[in-house]
This record gives structure tokens, C-alpha cells and sequence, in this order.
């Protein structure tokens, strides 16, 4: 009849990891993300729910490669043009950033006209953008033939920022991502959260936010795909992001993830040093993984899963991402719930 559900338990099939034969669970809900959790679609948002930094695309070149520039092409470049070595800085993709490449690229926003023309083969490279961009069919390119010295999009921030990579291999338990200092310029192929701190680390690189992650996101073949809009936007953080500092508790807590976070960190630097330095791709293979940053994760995990228990009703340990994502969407649905309270309430205010 109308107005009737069907309550009777529904099968789940659960997989610890991509490997795993499958664990049938019996639930009462399975959602559109297959997740015994409320049935809630997201939307793709501009800013996130909590009170947490903005998660931007890294700067998009538009020049056809000509701003771009390989070690060996570098190299070449500063033999027959070493002035042009002020205006070179590091230029970081996901590939570049998870796989340890070395790739350069000609940043001069702020080069003097007079400086560039002294620089022919810098010259040549910015004249081949110009060429590039007008002969494009798009129009917003051929626009952008005016400024051919300049990325297509240039979103750099002037502080360090936490960089993410926006394609990572389905086989990884966690993103790698990590802080970049704001000389190194990140390409579209990056998502930065600049002023960032070693809190929001520590909760991005935990396994609650990895869950939600393998989740929600998008796909590039079968591997994930991260984006602002609908992983990092809607993704519910412990309510010390709101609170942090605020109160004995929050403070506690905290510092309880930063520190957690910089000991990951520590522990990357331990296989980060000299000429056959372990790339985050090896660090981040499940097979090759160190013990040392395996078990630096598992104690920030219990840091921020502390830190949802305490101030958000979370439990104190999760046997399945499963069980993480569905008390996930569940604090989601309050906070959009207060979210839209107080846009309501915003509006009458108005009136």
C-alpha cells in the first residue's frame, strides 16, 4: 500500500579492502553510496560544512607545455640563459608529487618586461604560448593570448599549503598528501588547502577521512578521484574544527591529533633522506609500507577517532570502513541539518 516501507533487513556485502571476499551484513538501510547509513545523496558545495580551510584546484597552464619545463630541459635552459634561473621555480602534479619527478616550469608574474626581453630563449618559450592560445577553438583561451608570460590560471597561494593529489591508486589505505612550500607551484592536477595546519593533516590523513573518501568520490578509471566540491566540502569533521581551542576539552583533543600528525610526518622523514630517498609512492604501497609510518598512522587514527567519539558521539573503534562512513553520514545529516536551521534563520533575520 501507499505510504508503506519495506523494513525487513536487506544484504550488505562488505570488503575490508580491495582484495577482500566479500562479508555479508544484514542491515535495515542501504543508501546510494551502499552504506547501511540515511538515505542522503550529496551535492556538490563551494565551501565546506564545517569551519575549516578552503580546499582550492592548483593553477591550470594553458601553454601547451612551453611554461613547463623538464630536468633536462632545465638544465639546458640556464647553460644558454643562466639569468633565466631567478624567474625557474618546482612544478608539482599528483604524479610529481606521489612519484618524487622533478619538473620545473618559468613562473614571471612578476618579471619585468625589460628582464624577459633579455632572456631570448625564455622569449621564444612565451612567444610558442602566445601562438598556442590563439590558435585554439576555444575562446576563453585565444583570450589569454594577451598574457602569454602567465598560467592560463594562476591560483597560488602565497602561503604553504597542504597538497592533495587529485588521482590516487585504489590500492592505498591512504591518500598521500603533505605540506609544500608556496615556492613550488602546484598544477590542476593538485588540490591545496593553503594555511592549513597539522591538525587539519592529521583528520585529512586519518582513516575516517580515507573512508569517506573511498566512498563518495569520483572515479578515474578505478582509481580515486578527489575533488573539493563533493569529497572535502561535505566531508563532517570532529567538532573540535568548530571549537578547536575552545574549552579544556577541544584543546586537549586538538593537540592530541597535531601530534599525532607531526609523528606521521616524522616518520615519512625517517625513509625521505639522502640520493635513494623513499618516494610517498613507496611509502604509501601497502605491501612496502615501514612499520614505523604504519604505526604512526594507527595511533593518529586513535586520536581522531577519540575526537569524534568525545565531542560528536562516534564510537571509541571501528571494525569496517563501513561502520566509520555510516556514523559519518549520520553527524552529516546533523550538520546540514543545523547548517539549513541557520540559513533560515538567516532569512527571516533579512525580512
Amino acid at each position: 500500500g501507499f505510504g508503506l516501507q519495506d523494513k525487513r533487513p536487506k544484504q550488505l556485502f562488505q570488503y575490508e579492502t580491495v582484495t577482500s571476499e566479500p562479508m555479508l551484513t544484514l542491515v535495515n538501510n542501504i543508501n546510494p553510496y551502499l552504506v547501511d547509513a540515511p538515505t542522503v545523496l550529496l551535492e556538490k558545495r563551494r565551501t565546506p560544512i564545517n569551519q575549516v580551510p578552503l580546499m582550492i584546484k592548483g593553477s591550470q597552464p594553458t601553454d601547451g607545455g612551453n611554461l613547463l619545463l623538464s630536468e633536462a630541459e632545465k638544465e639546458e635552459l640556464l647553460t644558454n640563459e643562466p639569468e633565466a634561473a631567478e624567474w625557474i621555480r618546482p612544478f608539482l602534479g599528483a604524479d610529481e608529487f606521489i612519484n618524487g619527478i622533478q619538473r620545473w616550469c618559468l613562473w614571471l608574474v612578476d618579471c619585468p618586461p625589460q628582464t624577459l626581453r633579455k632572456m631570448p630563449q625564455v622569449m621564444k618559450r612565451v612567444q610558442a604560448v602566445k601562438e598556442m592560445r590563439l590558435a585554439s577553438s576555444k575562446l576563453p583561451t585565444q583570450a589569454l593570448a594577451h598574457m602569454p608570460t602567465v598560467f592560463g590560471e594562476n591560483r597560488q597561494p602565497t602561503a604553504t599549503y597542504i597538497a592533495v593529489p587529485e588521482v590516487s591508486s585504489e590500492k592505498r589505505l591512504f591518500i598521500p598528501m603533505g605540506f609544500v612550500d608556496s615556492q613550488v607551484i602546484a598544477s590542476n592536477k593538485i588540490q591545496m588547502i593553503p594555511n592549513a595546519t597539522a591538525y587539519h593533516f592529521g583528520v585529512l590523513s586519518s582513516s575516517m577521512h580515507n573512508a569517506w573518501m573511498r566512498t563518495v568520490c569520483g572515479r578515474m578509471k578505478s582509481d580515486y578521484s578527489y575533488s573539493a566540491s563533493i569529497v572535502y566540502n561535505n566531508f563532517p569533521w570532529p567538532a573540535v574544527a568548530t571549537d578547536a581551542l575552545k574549552g579544556t576539552l577541544a584543546n586537549k583533543l586538538h593537540t592530541a591529533i597535531e601530534h599525532a600528525a607531526q609523528a606521521v610526518l616524522d616518520a615519512r622523514a625517517l625513509f625521505q633522506q639522502g640520493e635513494h630517498a623513499a618516494t610517498l609512492a613507496d611509502l604509501y604501497d601497502p605491501t612496502s609500507m615501514p612499520a614505523p609510518l604504519l604505526r604512526a598512522h594507527q595511533l593518529l587514527d586513535a586520536a581522531v577517532d577519540k575526537a569524534y567519539a568525545q565531542t560528536c558521539g562516534g564510537a571509541a573503534s571501528y571494525k569496517t570502513d563501513s561502520d566509520r562512513v555510516a556514523f559519518l553520514f549520520m553527524l552529516y545529516q546533523r550538520y546540514t541539518s543545523l547548517l539549513s536551521a541557520d540559513g533560515a534563520k538567516a532569512r527571516r533575520s533579512l525580512k
